[in-house]
């Protein structure tokens, strides 16, 4: 099984984080699966909705290029899930969201979620999304860390204060959300995510850390499996009708003209 992962941020800027982030799912993968993890340049470094639509463009361009090339899934590995539904409706492959597969698996855990997300400028973007996934009224509270990728790099690299450090931070962020009712506790984002992958059980008060990188993960290899097991795939009529081949021409045409 062959998965490519699409992080948004730069593999080059981002280097520590990139490398734990393809050791780390590579390891945790079930035998015989392997995770291509790919960034995006320019990465997503102005946080708002208009750098989310161009990094999901250029997502969905290398998506439909991970099918022709032989993977069996595509991971949006960005947990605000941009352009998840037009990438869906173009591929044949799984294409698993980030968000979308962890907020589902999430809500078998608790009634109610509390999200911590990168900065502050997504809280809005998680509300809808949770509503866009039937989940909104489950979503106590969104709050962000007010991080950049970049602060997690001595952490990735290695350094176990700073992995503490992180850690502490995250915890006393997330700390309000269960007072305030939450059930679960989500990193919204695959940085906090993967930050918290090493704390085995972790848990803010009664309330579970969710690791969103393993629950993606899973969820590609899990559809995979469904796939060839029973054919199973997404519905092909209005939610997800599949693109016909001149759209997805058009699209990469559009991609092709931009990149001369």
């Amino acid at each position: 099984m062959r998965i490519f992962w699409q992080s948004f941020v730069d593999a080059s800027a981002n280097a520590p984080y990139m490398a734990r982030l393809s050791e780390y799912l590579n390891n945790i993968a079930a035998p015989g699966t392997t995770v291509h993890v790919e960034g995006i340049s320019p990465p997503d470094r102005e946080f708002g909705r208009l750098a989310e639509l161009r990094c999901a463009v250029q997502a969905i361009d290398n998506g439909i290029a991970a099918e022709e090339g032989g993977f069996d899934a595509f991971v949006m590995g960005h947990f605000q899930d941009p352009g998840l539904y037009e990438l869906r409706s173009a591929l044949d492959i799984p294409v698993i969201g980030t968000g979308e597969a962890t907020l589902l698996a999430a809500s078998q855990l608790g009634r109610r979620l509390g999200l911590v997300t990168l900065d502050p400028v997504f809280e809005v973007w998680h509300y809808e999304q949770a509503e866009r996934y039937g989940l909104g009224d489950r979503i106590v509270h969104v709050t962000g860390l007010g991080c950049k990728p970049e602060d997690f790099a001595d952490a990735f690299a290695g350094d176990a204060a700073a992995q503490a450090r992180m850690i502490k931070d995250f915890v006393a962020c997330a700390l309000p959300l269960v007072e305030r009712g939450a059930d679960v506790v989500i990193p919204a984002g695959v940085l906090p995510g993967l930050l918290v992958g090493k704390e085995h059980g972790l848990k803010v008060g009664h309330a579970p850390v969710v690791n969103c990188a393993a629950v993606a993960l899973k969820s590609a290899e899990m559809w995979v499996q469904l796939r060839r097991l029973n054919g199973t795939e997404p519905s092909r009529g209005p939610s997800f009708k599949r693109a016909s081949a001149q759209a997805r021409i058009d699209f990469r045409a559009m991609l092709a003209r931009d990149s001369r």
